[in-house]
This record gives C-alpha cells, structure tokens and sequence, in this order.
C-alpha cells in the first residue's frame, strides 16, 4: 500500500471513530474498544521487533509497566501535568529498552528471547516491592485522567478517541518507516544477518534502535492505561501480559502492522469470552489462571492453520 492510500485509509477509518461513541452508548463496549486500542499500540511495538526484525522479546510487559508507573508516580505522587509525564514515560520506555538492548543484542535467537523474559521479571518484581515509590501489590491510585486544556479525558467516549488517534497515527508513521530505507534494512535483517552485514548494513544497531522505537510505543500504551483507569497495581504487568502480545502480533500476522489491531480484537474478545464463561465451567477465581493455556492453544492453531495470520488470510482471498 503507498503512503497516499494508506494515508486515505487511516484518516477514513478516522472518521468512524470519531463518529462511533455517538452511536454507541454501552461503556462496556466502549471500554473493550479501548483496551482493544491500547492492546494494539503495544503490539504494534512488538510487531516491529518481530515482523520486521526478526527478533522475539518476551519482556514487553516491562516497557508497558514502565510507561503506567512513570505517568502515575508522576502525576499522583508528584503532581506533574499528565501530558508532561506521558512524554517522559515514553522517553523512559526508549531509554530503558536502549540500556537492555546495549547487552542483549549480542545474543540472538532462544538466547534473545530468554534475556529479554529475564527483564521483564526484574521489573515485576521490583513493581511488588518498592512500595514506597510504586504502592506495591496494593498498588498506585490517584492518577489523574489526561485533560485537553478544560476538557477532561475522564469518559470511554473521549478516551476512545484519543486511544483510536494515537493509534491510527503510529499506524501511519510505522507504515512510512517500514517502507523507507531504514524498513528495507529491517527485512535483510530479519531473512539473514550475515548476508545484511555483508551489504554493509549495522544490524546489531538497527535492531538495537528498533529495539527502543518498540519501548517507546509500549510505555505509550502503558501511560495511556494509567491515566484511563487512574490506578495500578502489577499484576497486570507480569510474564502473562508479555505472552498476550506476542500472541495478538502472531495472530494478527507477524508481518502487518494492520495485524497487531486485528490480533489486538482477537485477544481481547477472547478474553472477554472466557470470562463470561466462567461462572458456567465453574471456575471460582476467576479465569486468569486458564488464559495462558488457552493463548498457547490458540497460538498453535494459528501456527499450524494460518501462519500469516489474520491479516493474512485476508491476502491469500485476494
């Protein structure tokens, strides 16, 4: 797709998001739509990293916990303006995945992967336990909602917007990058390092910057959640949520950055779906326990019978 039409595309579908809260009235609707948005913004990170650098983080719920606790103790604990520590939660989630990535990156492959399992669960454990900074397993309230000049972001209608924008403009800018210079660089990376080294090409800086580019997205999203539920704890952060968006990026199509909103909706109805189902399996805690089973048996199904994924099936019919 070239830049004008996906340009036309993102400002089409602009226009029904607009337009949607006006006809839907249901907050529980509107509420998935929004975790469905900031479940894609995540993804679409993650997306870059894999789909377009051939490398597998499993600790992306650490740069999500770090945009949420860096707005939040921001703004509750120090009272700073909510667009203010957005930017920097954002600046924090690029930074971090810079430092991470300086080591990391000289591993490759099931390596990779583990390393980057291993910070994620460094940043788990440190949310539970520095309660006098992140409020601990009890968690952080008073987080103000963002606000635009008087208007205050505090309904689903207008946080649904905003989550839909940010995202359909990270979809817009992403799809300019992997069609530039440097997304060409980021695919001889992926179909074979020493053959990109050998053209001349820094792989282990590209993967590296890409790396940070991906932190920066996930903090966005994290930030973003903060200030829509206005309270943390983190048990949302933990390996689980890691796994929920590598599958959501393998469901959606590795390869699409269109596929991590796809595989974002997917998730998300499924998750929805399992706890609706709950009560009627008798599961008395809840379903948490039964998701990651239940990702993993989906994402073999997805392997195995559509491995490019939702937006790929979309291709094969054309």
């Amino acid at each position: 797709m070239g830049a004008r039409a996906r340009w036309a595309v993102i400002l089409a579908v602009g226009a029904g998001v607009a337009l949607l809260p006006s006809l839907v009235t249901s907050r529980y609707v509107l509420s998935a739509l929004i975790f469905i948005a900031l479940n894609a913004i995540a993804a679409l990170g993650l997306s870059l990293v894999m789909g377009f650098a051939g490398q597998v983080s499993l600790g992306q719920a650490a740069f999500y916990a770090i945009g949420a606790y860096v707005s939040g103790v921001l703004t509750a604990s120090h009272g700073w303006n909510g667009w203010a520590a957005l930017v920097v939660a954002v600046a924090a989630g690029a930074l971090t995945a810079f430092l991470v990535g300086l080591p990391i990156f000289r591993l490759s492959g099931l390596l990779l992967a583990m390393a980057t399992l291993g910070f994620g669960i460094i940043v788990y454990y440190v949310l539970v336990n520095w309660s006098a900074v992140t409020g601990g397993p009890s968690g952080l309230t008073g987080i103000p909602p963002l606000a635009i000049g008087r208007l205050v972001l505090d309904t689903d209608a207008r946080v649904f917007r905003l989550t839909w924008g940010i995202l359909l403009l990270l979809l817009g800018l992403t799809g300019n990058l992997v069609e530039s210079r440097v997304g060409r660089a980021l695919r001889a990376v992926r179909g074979s390092e020493p053959a990109a080294e050998a053209a001349g090409i820094d792989t282990t800086g590209l993967k590296l910057r890409v790396f940070a580019l991906a932190g920066a997205v996930t903090a966005l999203a994290g930030s973003l959640y903060a200030h829509y539920l206005t309270f943390i704890n983190p048990s949302p952060f933990g390996f689980a949520y890691s796994i929920e968006l590598v599958v959501m990026v393998v469901v959606g199509g590795v390869s699409s950055l269109w596929g991590a909103v796809l595989g974002a909706a997917a998730v998300v109805v499924l998750v929805e779906a399992l706890r609706a189902a709950a009560p009627l399996m008798a599961v008395s805690h809840g379903a948490a326990e039964y998701e990651i089973v239940l990702f993993g048996l989906f994402l073999m199904a997805f392997m195995v019978l559509a491995p490019g994924g939702l937006a790929g099936l979309g291709r094969r019919r054309t």
